[in-house]
């Protein structure tokens, strides 16, 4: 038997999870969309009230399209006011 991941999981695939999860004093728990999506947006809005946009960075992908990380590089700075965004197009 293969000792890589992909020859571990060949006949049985890693479960993958179809629901969020929230922590709740420190246990993860089923949550519904809405209430997961609230959940990040409250820590967005904690962290710019807290310390601005500098606290927040944003990631994206080379892979994605140039639409995609341009919806990215704009989300960061319109809506999350930060210029503090990076991919890993340098590879």
């Amino acid at each position: 038997m293969s000792s890589t991941a992909q020859g571990r999981h060949r006949h049985r695939p890693l479960d993958r999870l179809t629901d969020p999860l929230v922590r709740v004093d420190g246990i993860l728990r089923p949550a519904t969309w809405d209430e997961a999506l609230d959940r990040a947006t409250s820590g967005f809005r904690a962290a710019l009230e807290a310390s601005g946009g500098s606290s927040i960075g944003v990631f994206s992908c080379s892979k994605s399209t140039n639409e995609m990380n341009f919806v990215a590089q704009k989300l960061a700075r319109v809506a999350l006011g930060t210029n503090n965004i990076d991919s890993c197009n340098r590879t």
